[in-house]
């Protein structure tokens, strides 16, 4: 197996348990971490929204060529460029 993974072959049914425990509270404080990032992403999203439906409302353009090359990379699975 690999390093980061015991040899099960060689655990005690104790250790195997100690293991199976680590394993699920580490999963669990991860999911809790996720929703956590989810919930902030959403919130950032509304307000984006409300922002561009504000712009658009003032006469402003809502989407711009950056936006639709972002988008573009992003549904292509490449990282956008940070350095903007």
């Amino acid at each position: 197996m690999d390093d980061t993974f015991p040899d099960l072959g060689s655990l005690s049914d104790v250790e195997l348990k100690d293991v199976i425990r680590q394993l699920t509270e580490e999963e669990t404080e991860i999911s809790y971490r996720r929703r956590i990032l989810h919930g902030k992403i959403d919130i950032l999203r509304a307000e984006l929204v409300n922002r561009l439906r504000h712009q658009h409302e003032g006469g402003d353009m809502a989407i711009t060529g950056d936006d639709v090359q972002r988008l573009t990379d992003i549904l292509a699975s490449h990282q956008p460029d940070t350095s903007a």
